[in-house]
């Protein structure tokens, strides 16, 4: 029962931190919404998806690695850290390289966010990989503090230069400001801290244990943001930034409630993944409590979603609340979703999950083009569902292997 007790106190303190991160993210949205056109949004979703997406392509599953690994952390420290900092060196120039073709590509001025963007990839690699060890110790009343430090500085700094710059970099450098800050005490707060040290045999272990953790990651962005890609090019950044405030009001509270839980009972079903009648049990009853947390924030951002729309952001951005039902009804499908993902991450089956993010982007490259082309953003939002249909068979694939 223990496990079982850490968890429900893991899930109040991760409720918690998400509730203020959330919370935190939807003020700042309120405020910034007000500031700033939905073209300066389209500008910041262009480079979030440059990074993204670059971050996913050369994902190393370290975290994941070191949560699944019976050795303590420090085993392999040093050689998470060197691969951490290859990683963001290659993301930044990547990005560095990359920019005046993205600026192009979508024909608007983002060579400048996207140089940002490039130092935000660059200052996360040297982040102490001992930071993993909240999480794998359960220690969540120590990750909320941590995080919740964080989110504040982000969210601090962006309102902050918003008010200040009126320009849409605000929300960048806020994110720059808590990835330095993140360095800073991820070497103060972990007595444990990495050498750059080449340890080839760990390196190669770290590596190839995280090959199905990037194909997932990869698919995982894909499947998140093919959407956002194809309609910032069709219909341009105004359109973008309309659907992007869309998407973040309808699928917060929704997808937050179910990485609440993801992020709790990952560690846990690593540690009782033995005994698959007590692992089941656990699975169905998580399941039924995220399904009925979930689906009353979809009902209700259905049901009032013109005054969702008006207390957050305000009368301007009224055109999204058809989009928004969409992309809600999306949400809450895809939260119970991903909860079945750390299932089988906790039993090393991460072929599951990028098997099923594969069978999304599937689905969402057939249906996204025609879809806006045809319908504007609420086609595109549209497109989410057709995705979330072709996911599903894996999952369940997956679900009667494991408990067959």
């Amino acid at each position: 029962m223990g496990y079982f007790k850490d968890a429900a106190k893991g899930v109040s303190w991760m409720s918690a931190l998400r509730v203020f991160m959330r919370g935190s993210a939807i003020i700042k949205i309120a405020i910034l919404a007000r500031i700033l056109s939905p073209g300066q949004f389209g500008n910041y979703g262009i480079a979030l998806l440059v990074l993204g997406f670059l971050e996913v392509l050369t994902e190393t599953g370290i975290n994941v690695f070191l949560i699944q690994e019976e050795d303590e952390t420090v085993t392999f420290l040093n050689s998470a850290w060197v691969v951490s900092i290859a990683r963001g060196t290659l993301v930044a120039v990547a990005i560095l390289i990359s920019a005046p073709w993205v600026s192009s590509f979508y024909n608007t001025q983002v060579v400048e966010l996207l140089y940002i963007v490039a130092g935000v990839a660059f200052v996360r690699g040297f982040i102490n990989p001992m930071e993993v060890e909240l999480q794998k110790k359960l220690l969540f009343t120590k990750e909320f503090l941590y995080r919740g430090f964080l989110y504040f500085v982000d969210a601090g700094v962006a309102v902050g230069l918003g008010f200040a710059t009126r320009h849409e970099s605000s929300m960048l450098l806020g994110m720059l400001a808590a990835a330095l800050v993140e360095v800073v005490l991820s070497f103060i707060i972990f007595k444990n801290r990495p050498q750059l040290k080449f340890e080839k045999q760990k390196i190669l272990r770290v590596l190839n244990s995280g090959k199905w953790v990037t194909g997932a990651g990869i698919f995982s962005y894909l499947f998140q943001n093919i959407d956002k890609a194809t309609l910032g090019k069709v219909l341009g950044t105004g359109s973008l930034g309309l659907y992007q405030q869309a998407y973040s009001i309808s699928t917060l509270p929704v997808t937050e409630t179910g990485n609440v839980f993801n992020k709790v009972t990952f560690p846990v079903f690593v540690r009782i993944g033995g005994d698959r009648k007590r692992l089941k049990q656990a699975f169905i009853k998580t399941l039924v409590v995220i399904s009925a947390l979930v689906v009353p924030f979809v009902l209700i951002l259905i049901l009032f979603s013109r005054p969702v729309i008006l207390i957050f952001l305000g009368e301007k951005w009224l055109s999204i609340e058809p989009v928004l039902k969409i992309l809600a009804i999306f949400g809450g499908l895809k939260a119970i979703l991903n909860f079945n993902y750390s299932l089988f991450l906790s039993l090393k089956l991460q072929k599951y999950v990028m098997f099923s993010e594969l069978m999304g982007i599937l689905g969402m490259a057939v249906a996204i083009y025609p879809m806006t082309v045809k319908y504007g953003i609420v086609g595109a939002g549209a497109s989410t569902i057709i995705a979330f249909v072709c996911s599903v068979p894996v999952v369940i694939y997956g679900l009667a292997k494991v408990f067959k």
